[in-house]
């Protein structure tokens, strides 16, 4: 085995180690535990997308926790991307999954992509919701209004008015080059967004 593949699969190893330890890290603090809604089991999916792989991906700009305004197209030519759709803030998988992804960045890094988290609430709901999590090194972004525009362009919005969970990575040239909608009662498995994303290298 060379040493760039024995590399990469320590790498794996090491971040999908501490994926698994992030809803540990977050049950020690009983504040932030019981500020999470628990909305029960829901329909696994509900919505038609609208794009496919290969497509151009639709452009938009939203804000975001930080005051400014994000693009799709200030990343073209520049970075890969990857959309992260979650339904709702304070829910426990949306809760577990973007810290996973704070703690796998080097990952990203190595792949040269950047994360765009995106959510249906409104900015002061985000901004206390992600302050709880501690800090985020990726844009978090509202869909508030007009409600799940972003959501609803790309297919992702269901009928409830919360976005699918759904994973998108879109290549330097604004290509969509994998999509997941993934049963909105579960969180997808990193390792399968990592063989995305070593698929555009």
């Amino acid at each position: 085995m060379d040493k760039k593949r024995f590399t990469h699969i320590l790498l794996i190893i090491g971040v999908l180690s501490v994926f698994v330890s992030v809803p540990m890290a977050f049950a020690i603090s009983d504040a932030y535990k019981g500020n999470i809604y628990q909305p029960g089991t829901l329909k696994p999916n509900d919505s038609k997308l609208k794009v496919k792989v290969g497509d151009p991906a639709p452009d938009f700009k939203l804000p975001s926790t930080s005051g400014e305004k994000v693009s799709l197209s200030q990343y073209r030519g520049k970075k890969n991307v990857i959309l992260s759709f979650v339904p709702a803030a304070w829910t426990p998988v949306c809760s577990d999954q973007w810290p996973g992804y704070n703690i796998a960045k080097d990952f990203f890094n190595q792949y040269d992509a950047i994360l765009l988290g995106i959510t249906v609430d409104n900015i002061p709901t985000l901004f206390a919701w992600t302050n709880q999590m501690g800090h985020l090194w990726f844009p978090i972004l509202s869909d508030f209004w007009p409600h799940g525009a972003v959501a609803k362009k790309y297919g992702v919005l269901r009928s409830d008015g919360v976005s699918e969970r759904a994973l998108l990575v879109i290549d330097k040239k604004g290509i969509i080059r994998y999509i997941d909608v993934h049963d909105i009662n579960k969180r997808p498995p990193l390792e399968e967004l990592m063989k995305a994303l070593e698929k555009l290298k």
